[in-house]
C-alpha cells in the first residue's frame, strides 16, 4: 500500500504540473497536500486514507472542471 500510495501521488502530482498555472496554484497546492493527513497504523490509517481519498476526488473534480469551478473554491 506504502509503494502505491507514492506511485499515485507522483501521478496526481504530474497531472498538477501539466495545467498548472497562477489561476490554480492554491487549489494544486491543496490537492498536494491531501496525503499529509494519511497518517497512523493499522486501522487507524485506513480511516485516514478513506477520508483523503474523498477528498482528493473531491477537489480532483474541482481541478477537472475547469478555472470558474477553480475560482469558486477559492
Amino acid at each position: 500500500m506504502e509503494r502505491q500510495l507514492i506511485a499515485d501521488y507522483f501521478a496526481t502530482v504530474d497531472a498538477l504540473l501539466s495545467k498548472l498555472d497562477t489561476g490554480n496554484a492554491a487549489l494544486a497546492a491543496e490537492i498536494a497536500s491531501v496525503p499529509e493527513h494519511i497518517r497512523g497504523f493499522g486501522h487507524v490509517k485506513e480511516a485516514h486514507l478513506h477520508k483523503a481519498r474523498t477528498r482528493l476526488a473531491d477537489l480532483m473534480a474541482k481541478w477537472n472542471a475547469g478555472p470558474a469551478e477553480t475560482r469558486a473554491a477559492a
